[in-house]
């Protein structure tokens, strides 16, 4: 049986694809469904069923426009109630596609209508299992997601339910089947996830934490929340879009494909209340950019990022580009709910120099910059990395401010005397800079390579602690 896995990066995020006796499945498809519909035509296939594993919180699924385009059939599991056209599977019903059976398993935990599917090939020998966030590669899903959205199911509700589905569900299937999650190292959705994609059950019966024999129900529930931090704040808001319906992303993108000058990008600047965001690398923004635009390149974790520093997904969103990144950009955004850019600065940052407008810098420094100043001068330092990284290890002296936690901490920012900002490689902290940059702040510095060329330095650093948690 051949299962196509389709991994995209930035998301850490899986798809998957089967395909039998001209018939075709997708299992949680992302945003952008033309890749889907190509994929299908290439084995001359009609895509049958788009089945989701849950209704998912770190990004916007494609199976509406895919059910729309396809002709397709939407399934969820148990519980589940879109308010669209949708089958709402049973526990242990089968489904045919082609001589491949599809046999949707009941496993809430993660949410309450989360569903692993177990694949059957055309022999009738089991093949693998599509767990969605109910089984990771070396973790499980986190169960305090639907709580902010259904208030009285808290995490421990859902970390019971969760271990009975291990137990009773899972745990009972053969070794052999291939284990295919929905996400990988990266994701916000598991708190320690490995960076392998597939494995076999059996060798997670083996190695994962959570599918101990020995461990009893207290125990997993325990073990699972803590080291848990808040989830992204566009998680739920992703949630309700996949339950209620969202627009077409062809719609999005018709909107969104709209070329402006240097005087008409800053005509509807200036006449809108659109954020300017600057998707170039850390190192060109930092050279020149325009005023109160906010950095997140592409070349990263771009959509987590905008939906951590973003708060209204409803925000409309002039964009700069590199020349040819325009569509990328906006497809990024759309896949995590962010479906109101309205124009992009046609020919790139180029043009806006060439016109002759305003442009601030970034200032920065290397790490052997940073260790002379270190050395010689008592000045605050902000490591924006995450908890875990930072407890890890860290600059000593420095102060940890989260970059997702930006935005609620300014007040701790000194506006009358210098600081230096890090990260880890130079991206976050970017991301941080052009926010203080836009918000009044100006005398600070930022460290080009962040932590990882700072250790490389005698700047004296905090004894390594292995992290418990990579949230």
């Amino acid at each position: 049986m051949k299962v196509e896995q389709i991994y995209t990066g930035c998301l850490a995020h899986a798809a998957y694809y089967i395909e039998n006796n001209g018939e075709a499945a997708l299992f949680d498809p992302l945003r952008e469904v033309q890749p889907y519909l190509d994929r299908a035509k290439k084995d001359n296939a009609k895509i049958k069923y788009i089945f989701e594993t849950h209704f998912h919180a770190d990004f916007v699924s494609g199976h509406l426009d895919l059910q729309k385009k396809a002709n397709a059939q939407i399934v969820f599991g148990p519980g589940a109630k879109p308010n669209y056209e949708a089958i709402t599977a049973k526990d242990q019903q089968i489904f045919k596609v082609g001589n491949y059976q599809v046999k949707a398993i009941h496993t809430p935990g993660h949410t309450m209508e989360s569903t692993t599917y177990l694949l059957i090939d055309e022999n009738e020998k089991e093949h693998g299992i599509i767990t969605g966030d109910t089984l990771f590669i070396g973790d499980v899903g986190r169960p305090d997601l639907a709580q902010h959205v259904v208030s009285d199911l808290t995490e421990e509700k859902l970390a019971g339910h969760l271990y009975d589905s291990l137990r009773n569900k899972i745990i009972p299937l053969a070794d052999h089947l291939i284990v295919y999650p929905n996400h990988g190292a990266g994701s916000a959705c598991g708190k320690k996830m490995s960076k392998e994609t597939t494995d076999t059950l059996g060798n997670q019966k083996k190695t994962n934490y959570a599918l101990r024999a020995d461990m009893t129900k207290e125990e997993f529930i325990k073990e699972l929340l803590e080291g848990l931090t808040n989830p992204p704040g566009y998680f739920p808001k992703n949630v309700l879009m996949n339950i209620k319906g969202y627009e077409s992303f062809d719609e999005v993108m018709k909107k969104a494909e709209n070329p402006l000058t240097p005087d008409e990008f800053e005509t509807l600047a200036n006449a809108s209340q659109a954020l300017i965001l600057d998707t170039r690398s850390a190192e060109d923004f930092s050279k020149g950019f325009i005023p109160d635009s906010i950095n997140i390149g592409l070349d990263g974790n771009f959509a987590p990022w905008v939906g951590e520093m973003i708060p209204d997904i409803k925000q409309e969103i002039l964009l700069i580009t590199e020349e040819g990144k325009e569509e990328e950009a906006i497809t990024r955004l759309s896949r995590v709910g962010y479906d109101h850019t309205i124009g992009y600065l046609k020919d790139g940052f180029e043009s806006w120099l060439t016109s002759g407008k305003d442009i601030e810098k970034t200032e920065r420094i290397t790490a052997e910059e940073f260790e002379k100043i270190y050395a010689e001068n008592n000045i605050k330092l902000i490591d924006v990395r995450k908890k875990s990284e930072f407890d890890a290890e860290h600059v000593v002296g420095s102060v940890n401010i989260p970059l997702n936690n930006l935005n609620t901490h300014l007040a701790e920012i000194p506006k009358d005397a210098p600081f230096i900002t890090f990260c880890a490689g130079g991206y976050r902290s970017m991301i941080a800079s052009s926010i203080l940059k836009s918000r009044g702040w100006s005398n600070f510095k930022d460290v080009i390579g962040g932590f990882k060329t700072i250790k490389d330095t005698n700047v004296k650093t905090s004894e390594y602690v292995c992290p418990s948690t990579l949230l």
